[in-house]
C-alpha cells in the first residue's frame, strides 16, 4: 500500500473511491509496479493493488483526477484495465452532429472512459468503471442531450471469469501435446537412437516455448523495457535461452536443454491454469451477489401492471410482487403482508414477516401474499449494491501483514536474478566444492548427473534458481485469503468495510457493548407509573407524552406509544429542548414541563426525595426511571424497560468461552446499567457515559487493556467506533453503509459479532498458514537450487505446486465452522 504525504492529503477533504480491475498481472512484482506508477499522480490518497482479484483499489480526489488519468498511468506502466463494454440503441439522431452531441452527452458521465455512436447503425458502444457508473448514467445522459436509450439485452453474456479459466486451459492443452510428445521421444532415446532426435525436439519446442508461451514473452519484454523484474522474466529467462542453446546442441556436441525449457513453459501454463480457476472460485461471493438481483420489474402504471427492466425503475414507482418472486429493489411495503426470505442479505433462514410500512430489500424472497412495494432506492443505492461495494472495496484493501509481505516480494525477483548470475559465477569458480555435492546428490536423486560437466551444471543450477523462486505464492497468500473470508462474510450477514479490520478483529481480546439496540432490542415499552397524590397516572403521561412528542429517542417514543394506546389526545408542544444526557424540557398547556434523569432535576433544583427509594428500586430491576416535573414540582416517575435481544446472554456467554473480555458503555445510571450487565453476564459496566464522552471512555479502555472493538448502532456510537480499533455497527436492514464502522452486521443479532470473531481468526489463520508455506518454501528449495541438486523441470513442478498450495488452502477456509457453537448443533 502507498500513500501521499499528509501536506498533499491536506489539499482536499472529498475523496472518491474505486475499484480498477487489472489485466496482465502476474505477481506481486506487478502490483508493486502499479502502486509505484500511480502514486506519482497528484491528489492521490491511497492505492491497493490485489494481485488475486486482479484489481486494483484507490482512493482519490476527484477535483484533481479522473478515471480516464487512472487508467492511462496503469497503461503506461505496461497492463490493461478490464473496462466493462455495452452497446445500446440511440433514437431520435438524424445527422452527425447528433452522434456528436451523444458521444459528448456520455463522456460527460463519471467513470466513461470511451464513447462512440454510429449513426449508421444508430447504436452507441461504451467503455466504462463498472464501479463508478452504468446504464442508468447513461439513459440519463443521452435523455438529457435530448434523445432516447434502448439498452440490449445480456442474458447470453459469459463469466469473465470461465473465459479467463478457458483461456488458461487451452494455452496449457496447446502447449502440453508437443511437450508430451518431446518428452516421449526424450525417453526412448535413452533406450534407442533416434534419427534427429535434436531437430525433432526443436520443432517440438517451437510452439510450446513461443507459441504458448507468447502472452509470458509480451509481458517479460513489458517489464525489462520499464526496468522492472516479474514471475514473468524469471520463466522467459528459464525457457528462451535453454531453447536457443538446444538450437546450438544441433551443431555442436552437447546436451539439449529444449526438453528442459518445454517442460517449464508447460508447468507455468498448467500452474496457470489451476491457479485462474482455484481464484475464480475463490471470488465467487462477487458473482454470486451479483447474480441475486432481480432483472425485470412489474410497476403499476396508469392503474394497469407492465413488466420493465430493473434498470429503468424509478424511485416512488409501485411494484407487484406476487408470492415467490424476488422484490425488484429496495422499497416499503404500501398494500399487502407477508413472509420475506431475507437469508440472502441477513443469513438468517427463518423469514421475516413485513406488513405496511415495513421496508424491504430487493433480491429478497416474497414467499407468501401478494405485495405492493413503493421504491425507494435504486442502482448504486440499494443494499445489494452496497453489499457488493463494501466486499469488493474490501477485497481491494490489505491487511497489515500483507505490506511487510510485499515489500519483501518487490525485492525477491531482482534478488532471484543476482542469485541465479552468482549461482553461475560460484559453480565456475569452485567447481570442486559443488562437483562434491552433486556427486553425493547423484546417489538418491535420479536426475542429478555430475557427469554434464561444470558449465552444464552451472546452466543448470542458475536455471533452477530462477524457475523455482517465483514469488506468486507471497504474492497470493493473503488476497486469496481475504477474496474467500470476505465472501463468506457477505453470505452469514458480517460485512468487513477494511482488509485491516479483518487481522485487527483476530487479536481483539476486549469487546465493549452499547447497551440500547445493540444488547437489548431498544424498543422499549413503559413498565411502571409512579405518582403522588397530586397527580393521577392519565395526567403524567399526558404531560410527559405530550413533551416527547418532539423528541425521537427510543424511551419518548415508549411513552408517546403507551399515551396514545391509552386514547389520550396530545396537545401541542412549545419551547422543546433536548438536553443531552440528562432529558428534555418545554411547555405543555403552558406548564413547564420537565422529562429525564436526576441529574435533570438537580440542575433546575427541583426536590424529587420523595421519590428516592421508588428510584431504587426500579433501576436495581434494570428499568430506566424518568422523573417527570410539571411548574417546579416533581409529579411522579414513568420507568421504561427495554427487553435483552433473543441471543445476548448466549452471545457473550460464547464470546467469553473465546477468552474474550466483554464490557457495557450507556448513558444509564449505574445500578440499571449494572442489573442488565448482570443479565447478560458482563463484568466490566461503564455507566452514565454521555454520547460525547464515549469515545474518550474507549481511549481510557485502550490505555488500559490495548486492543478494543467496539459495538453500536453507527449513529449515537460513531465517534465511539471509529475511536475502537475495531468499530461494529449494528446494520439495520437496508442502511448497511456506516462510514464510522469497520465491520457491519446485517442481522441486529449479537450472535453476528461471535460470527464475526470466529470468521477474522479462521481467515488469519489461513494468511499466516499461506506465509508460512510460501516461505519455507522458498527457503529450503533456493538453497537446493543453487547446490545443483534440483532439476529446473522439477522446480517448475515445486514452483506450481507452491503457488497452488496457497491457493486451495485459502479456499479451505469455507469449510471453516464460523456460526456460533449452538447454531452448528
Amino acid at each position: 500500500m502507498r500513500t501521499v504525504p499528509e501536506n498533499v492529503k491536506q489539499m482536499s477533504n472529498e475523496t472518491r473511491k474505486i475499484t480498477l480491475p487489472v489485466t496482465g498481472m502476474t505477481c506481486a512484482s506487478c502490483a508493486a509496479a502499479i502502486e509505484k506508477g500511480l502514486a506519482k499522480l497528484p491528489g492521490l490518497h491511497r492505492v491497493n493493488v490485489n494481485v488475486a482479484s486482479e484489481e486494483v483499489s484507490i482512493e482519490y480526489d476527484p477535483r484533481q483526477i479522473d478515471g480516464r488519468a487512472l487508467v492511462s498511468v496503469i497503461s503506461d506502466v505496461g497492463f490493461g484495465v478490464g473496462l466493462d463494454k455495452t452497446t445500446f440503441k440511440v433514437g431520435g439522431m438524424t445527422c452527425a452532429s447528433c452522434a456528436a452531441n451523444v458521444e459528448k452527452a456520455l463522456g460527460k458521465v463519471s467513470g466513461v472512459i470511451s464513447a462512440n455512436v454510429n449513426l449508421a447503425n444508430e447504436k452507441a458502444t461504451v467503455q466504462y468503471l463498472r464501479s463508478e457508473t452504468g446504464v442508468a448514467d447513461f439513459k440519463v445522459a443521452v435523455e438529457s442531450a435530448g434523445y432516447s436509450l434502448v439498452a440490449e439485452k445480456e442474458e447470453d453474456k459469459v463469466d469473465e471469469d470461465i473465459l479467463k479459466v478457458q483461456k488458461a486451459r487451452r494455452r496449457f492443452i496447446f502447449a502440453i501435446i508437443p511437450a508430451g510428445v518431446g518428452w516421449t521421444l526424450m525417453i526412448l532415446s535413452m533406450v534407442i537412437p533416434i534419427p534427429g532426435y535434436m531437430l525433432i525436439i526443436v520443432l517440438l519446442g517451437f510452439p510450446v516455448v513461443f507459441l504458448a508461451g507468447w502472452p509470458t514473452h509480451q509481458a517479460s519484454w513489458r517489464a525489462i523495457r520499464r526496468r522492472r523484474a516479474s514471475m514473468d522474466v524469471l520463466i522467459s529467462l528459464g525457457s528462451v535461452p535453454p531453447y536457443f542453446m538446444g538450437i546450438a546442441a544441433i551443431f555442436w556436441p552437447g546436451p539439449s536443454f529444449t526438453e528442459m525449457a518445454m517442460g517449464i513453459v508447460a508447468f507455468h501454463l498448467l500452474g496457470r491454469f489451476l491457479e485462474v480457476r482455484a481464484k475464480g472460485r475463490a471470488s465467487q461471493a462477487i458473482k454470486k451477489l451479483l447474480q441475486l438481483g432481480a432483472k425485470t420489474a412489474r410497476v403499476v402504471v396508469d392503474g394497469a401492471e407492465k413488466e420493465i427492466a430493473i434498470e429503468d425503475v424509478k424511485a416512488g414507482d409501485i411494484m407487484v410482487v406476487r408470492p415467490g418472486e424476488k422484490i425488484p429493489t429496495d422499497g416499503v411495503i404500501v398494500e399487502g403482508e407477508s413472509a420475506i426470505d431475507e437469508s440472502m442479505a441477513t443469513g438468517e433462514s427463518m423469514p421475516a414477516n413485513k406488513k405496511v410500512n415495513d421496508k424491504v430489500i430487493g433480491a429478497t424472497i416474497n414467499q407468501q401474499g401478494l405485495l405492493k412495494v413503493e421504491a425507494t432506492k435504486i442502482g448504486r443505492d440499494t443494499f445489494l449494491s452496497q453489499v457488493i461495494k463494501m466486499v469488493e472495496e474490501c477485497q481491494g484493501s490489505k491487511v497489515p501483514i500483507q505490506e511487510f509481505a510485499d515489500r519483501v516480494t518487490g525485492y525477491m525477483v531482482p534478488g532471484v536474478l543476482g542469485i541465479a548470475l552468482l549461482t553461475g559465477i560460484s559453480w565456475l569458480v569452485f567447481p570442486g566444492f559443488f562437483m562434491r555435492i552433486v556427486t553425493w546428490g547423484a546417489s538418491f536423486l535420479p536426475w542429478v548427473n555430475p557427469g554434464l560437466g561444470t558449465v552444464n551444471l552451472a546452466i543448470f543450477a542458475s536455471i533452477a534458481v530462477l524457475v523455482i523462486s517465483c514469488p506468486c505464492a507471497l504474492g497470493l497468500g493473503t488476497p486469496t485469503a481475504l477474496m474467500v473470508g470476505t465472501g463468506m462474510g457477505a453470505e452469514k450477514g458480517v460485512l468487513f468495510r477494511r482488509g485491516e479490520a479483518l487481522q485487527t478483529m483476530s487479536e481483539v481480546r476486549t469487546i465493549v457493548f452499547d447497551k440500547t439496540g445493540t444488547i437489548t432490542k431498544g424498543k422499549p415499552g413503559v413498565s411502571d407509573i409512579i405518582t403522588d397524590r397530586q397527580f393521577e397516572e392519565k395526567d403524567i403521561l399526558y404531560f410527559a407524552a405530550g413533551l416527547e412528542q418532539g423528541s425521537e429517542h427510543p424511551l419518548g417514543q415508549a411513552v408517546v406509544g403507551e399515551a396514545r394506546q391509552r386514547g389520550i389526545h396530545l396537545t401541542r408542544v412549545d419551547s422543546f429542548e433536548a438536553i443531552t444526557g440528562k432529558g428534555i424540557r418545554g411547555k405543555v398547556d403552558g406548564k413547564e414541563v420537565l422529562v429525564g434523569n436526576q441529574k435533570l432535576m438537580t440542575d433546575y433544583q427541583i426536590d424529587f426525595s420523595r421519590f428516592k427509594n421508588q428510584l431504587t428500586e426500579l433501576e436495581d430491576e434494570a428499568k430506566t426511571a424518568m422523573l417527570v416535573a410539571v411548574d417546579g414540582e416533581t409529579a411522579g416517575i414513568i420507568a421504561v424497560a427495554d427487553t435483552l435481544k433473543e441471543d445476548s446472554v448466549q452471545a457473550i456467554a460464547e464470546l467469553k468461552k473465546m477468552g474474550l473480555e466483554t464490557g457495557m458503555i450507556t448513558g444509564d445510571n449505574q445500578r440499571t446499567a449494572a442489573a442488565i450487565a448482570k443479565k447478560v453476564g458482563i463484568t466490566r459496566v461503564l455507566a452514565e457515559v454521555l454520547p460525547q464522552d464515549k469515545a474518550a471512555e474507549i481511549r481510557r479502555l485502550q490505555e488500559k487493556v490495548g486492543i478494543v472493538a467496539m459495538v453500536g448502532d453507527g449513529i449515537n456510537d460513531a465517534p465511539a467506533l471509529t475511536q475502537a480499533n475495531v468499530g461494529i455497527a449494528i446494520g439495520t436492514g437496508t442502511d448497511i453503509a456506516i462510514e464510522s464502522s469497520d465491520i457491519t452486521l446485517v442481522r441486529g443479532e449479537l450472535s453476528a459479532v461471535v460470527t464475526a470473531v470466529n470468521l477474522s481468526r479462521a481467515t488469519f489463520r489461513k494468511i499466516k498458514q499461506n506465509y508460512f508455506f510460501a516461505w519455507v518454501y522458498n527457503a529450503l528449495a533456493i538453497p537446493l537450487a543453487v547446490m545443483g541438486l534440483l532439476h529446473p523441470m522439477v522446480g517448475m513442478a515445486a514452483m506450481t505446486i507452491s503457488s497452488l498450495n496457497v491457493v486451495t488452502n485459502s479456499l479451505r477456509l469455507k469449510k471453516a465452522k464460523v456460526e456460533p457453537s449452538w447454531r452448528q448443533r
